[in-house]
């Protein structure tokens, strides 16, 4: 089937009064778009993705986005190809991802040509905020004054309906009542804040809409499209309004119509959900990325207890990539550590031992309501680099440790993503979480450009020992075609599980690489078949070519 088939049956299956219209006005749609060359195979060793909000790097009277730009080029050109910038529209809430104008450039960060600028040296990520927006926006003041143009646009519900079964992601009400300019009460779906008010996708004319907006983001130079919290999309009262049908077809039209005008464009989505339902959007026709919520606590379960077991037999339950889609590999973002992702992978006990462990690291713990009124923890809310210490450490100690999770991390079939943050070295920002009032500030903080360029340029400190350590790491990884983002992968353990073994090869089977990683606090002996005796140090690791040497 076409793309442009599978755009039509998708058009009756979701809007079927409208299938007909709708196809014709996407066809018109389609050639007005000027889409830019692809920079690149996009599924290589070498493509390294840096998460970074604009400003996260600051000086001032210089437009924040030029900074980044300046600093990118200066110090990691050549180990990172792409650049994820998180929201940089403007908005009014939740740093960024409540957006009031899709189609604006934050002018607090800079300009559309210093987004350009950008996508002249690095393949672009841009955020697609699109399961809600702003509540101060000018879309949603002209949808609560009647314009026809908006009537339809925002998710409305009465208050009186069963709501009971909807899964929540927040403890925040799901329902915000806004009053109309004659006085009129409308309740309208917040599922993640009041000033973050949901769009009804059950409307053609929304989804033709964002579908401009997706557009308009190709011919800007996004050659990612991250779909922020996608999995709530679609909403109908007496369901979880989680996953639905209607969630995955709208997807499936969104890649369609790529497939049709930029094909080279990848769709990944964000559902900071349990492993089976992340997956579920990863797909020939659907996502060609999801992230990889599993693997950051995972990773960091293994690295409190010194076991690699569950690791190693979670990574050989993965889906093998295909020519087309994979994983998005990371351990930090913006957000913090999902704990949602390991429900069935670790027990109650690993947990508890999980929270215990980043809360005597400095970190926060953020929880969702259950339907019975309940809470249940979602999130825990610290630095990677902070969440692989523990008390009492020596420095020395501590970035061999987070370092160690990296190289898991960097190792894995998938494409790899580094949150500038852990890249960095940065630590807790609890002075943020208190001037701020929310728990993932704890790893937002904003850096002082020059401040940092110092730190990272002086031997010894805690950022030059790990970034220098990480930009290492970068290079051996992009220099072998093992580590190819759609080659196989098979983990083990030995030495009583707290070596933690990949195999890796290439997809045409030329390079294989053994990565060993030792977990414990002791030197450890290692006897494998195909590379022999290896000795590791405390939180060593190392990556080994069959022929015993080293990749380079």
């Amino acid at each position: 089937m076409t793309p442009s088939d599978r755009i039509r049956v998708l058009l009756t299956e979701l809007y079927p009064d409208h299938a007909d219209v709708l196809f014709r006005t996407i066809g018109e749609r389609l050639r007005k778009v000027y889409v830019p060359p692809a920079q690149g195979d996009y599924f290589s060793e070498k493509t390294i993705t840096l998460i970074t909000y604009g400003d996260s790097l600051r000086r001032a009277d210089e437009a924040p986005l030029r900074i980044l730009h300046g600093f990118l080029n200066s110090h990691i050109n050549g180990e990172i190809d792409t650049v994820h910038l998180l929201p940089f529209y403007p908005y009014s809430s939740d740093d960024g991802f409540s957006v009031i104008d899709y189609y604006a450039v934050n002018p607090e960060l800079g300009r559309w040509d210093d987004v350009q600028a950008l996508s002249d040296d690095y393949r672009l990520m841009f955020d697609a905020v699109i399961n809600h927006m702003s509540a101060k926006s000018e879309w949603f003041a002209r949808f609560l004054a009647d314009d026809p143009d908006f009537a339809h646009l925002f998710m409305t519900e009465h208050p009186e309906n069963d709501l009971s079964a909807v899964v929540r992601p927040r403890t925040s009400p799901l329902l915000t009542a806004f009053t109309k300019p004659d006085g009129r009460t409308v309740h309208v779906w917040t599922t993640f804040s009041d000033d973050q008010v949901d769009l009804d996708y059950r409307a053609p004319s929304t989804f033709l809409r964002i579908l401009d907006v997706l557009l308009f983001y190709v011919e800007q130079g996004a050659q990612v499209i991250r779909l922020d919290a996608i999995a709530f999309m679609w909403k109908i009262a007496g369901t979880t309004s989680l996953h639905l049908p209607q969630t995955h077809a709208v997807i499936k039209l969104f890649r369609a119509v790529l497939d049709v005008i930029a094909p080279h464009v990848i769709l990944i989505t964000e559902t900071n959900v349990p492993h089976a339902e992340n997956i579920s959007y990863l797909g020939a026709d659907e996502a060609q990325l999801v992230y990889n919520f599993t693997l950051p606590p995972l990773l960091l379960h293994t690295l409190i207890t010194g076991k690699a077991v569950k690791l190693a037999a979670w990574i050989n339950s993965l889906p093998a990539p295909t020519p087309r889609t994979t994983f998005f590999n990371f351990t930090a973002s913006h957000d913090g550590i999902g704990v949602r992702p390991v429900e069935g992978i670790l027990s109650a006990n690993d947990l508890a031992d999980m929270i215990a462990h980043v809360e005597a690291n400095g970190g926060r713990v953020s929880y969702r309501s259950l339907p019975d009124g309940s809470k249940k923890p979602y999130e825990l809310n610290i630095t990677y680099v902070d969440a692989a210490g523990k008390p009492g450490i020596s420095p020395d100690e501590h970035v061999k440790r987070f370092l160690l999770t990296q190289a898991v991390m960097l190792a894995l079939a998938g494409v790899p993503a580094i949150y500038i943050h852990s890249l960095l070295g940065t630590r807790n920002d609890a002075e943020g979480v208190d001037r701020l009032g929310y728990n993932r500030a704890i790893n937002r903080a904003k850096l002082d450009a020059d401040a940092l360029q110092a730190e990272l340029g002086t031997d010894g400190t805690f950022r030059n020992r790990v970034f220098s350590g990480y930009k290492r790491l970068l290079a051996e990884r992009r220099a072998g075609s093992a580590f190819h983002p759609l080659g196989d992968q098979r983990a083990f353990t030995l030495n009583g599980g707290v070596v933690l073994g990949v195999d890796r090869r290439s997809p045409d089977g030329a390079e294989r690489v053994i990565c060993l990683f030792n977990f414990g606090d002791r030197a450890e002996t290692v006897m494998h078949a195909a590379v022999g005796t290896v000795e590791l140090r405390p939180y060593e690791w190392r990556w080994i070519a069959t022929a015993s040497d080293p990749v380079r």
